[in-house]
C-alpha cells in the first residue's frame, strides 16, 4: 500500500497547521487507498543544516538527520501543509527539505496551503524547490483562507473537501507510478 506523509510545515507556537494536517489525515484515511501519516517538523528538531557532507552523498553524522532521512525514505508521496509567511513558505520547511536530497527523488507531492489568500505563492515556491529535488508535484491544490475558513475556529468551506479529493487522487496516481522508478 502507498505510504503518504502529511508534512506539517510550520513549527511556530500557536500554529493552526496541526488542525489542517489532522483535517487532511482524517479525510484521507476514509479513502482506504493508502497509509496516511502526519510528519510534524517539530518532532525532528532539525535546526539549521549542520551536516558537514552535502545531502546528495547521503552521509549523515547527526541522529536528527538520520531519523529525518529514515522517515522521508519510507514514504512514497507527500501532502505538504504550509502556511504562507511573507509571500513564501516557512524557513523551517525549507531547511527540512534542504537537509536531504536522494530521499525526495522520484516521489510525488501535493499541497494544502493556508494564509490570507490561501498561500498560492508559498505553494508556487514549493513547486520550484521540489522540482529541483526530483519531486513530481500534482496540479491540484487546496488554498485555505484565514479570514473565511478560520473565521470561527477551523471550518473549511465545503468545496475544499472536493479539492483535497482531487489532490489525493492525483497524488496517489503519481506516487504509485513513480514507485517502480525508485526500484
Amino acid at each position: 500500500m502507498l505510504k503518504v506523509g502529511i508534512i506539517l510545515g510550520s513549527t511556530r507556537p500557536g500554529r493552526v497547521g496541526d488542525v489542517v494536517a489532522n483535517w487532511v489525515r482524517d479525510l484521507a484515511a476514509k479513502r482506504g487507498d493508502a497509509e496516511y501519516e502526519i510528519i510534524d517538523l517539530k518532532d525532528y528538531d532539525l535546526g539549521n543544516i549542520d551536516e558537514p557532507e552535502h545531502p546528495a552523498t547521503g552521509i549523515y553524522q547527526h541522529e536528527h538527520t538520520k531519523r529525518w532521512s529514515s522517515k522521508i525514505s519510507a514514504m512514497d508521496a507527500f501532502v505538504i501543509v504550509t502556511p504562507e509567511y511573507n509571500n513564501s513558505f516557512t524557513g523551517a520547511l525549507k531547511n527540512a527539505l534542504d537537509f536531504l536530497y536522494l530521499e525526495w527523488k522520484d516521489k510525488a507531492a501535493g499541497f494544502v496551503g493556508y494564509g490570507v489568500d490561501g498561500a498560492p505563492r508559498a505553494i508556487s515556491h514549493l513547486r520550484d524547490v521540489l522540482g529541483l529535488l526530483g519531486v513530481a508535484t500534482v496540479s491540484s491544490q487546496v488554498g485555505l483562507s484565514l479570514s473565511a475558513d478560520f473565521a470561527d475556529g477551523f471550518n473549511p468551506a465545503s468545496y475544499h473537501e472536493e479539492r483535497l479529493t482531487n489532490v489525493l487522487d492525483q497524488l496517489n496516481a503519481w506516487g504509485a507510478a513513480l514507485r517502480p522508478v525508485r526500484g
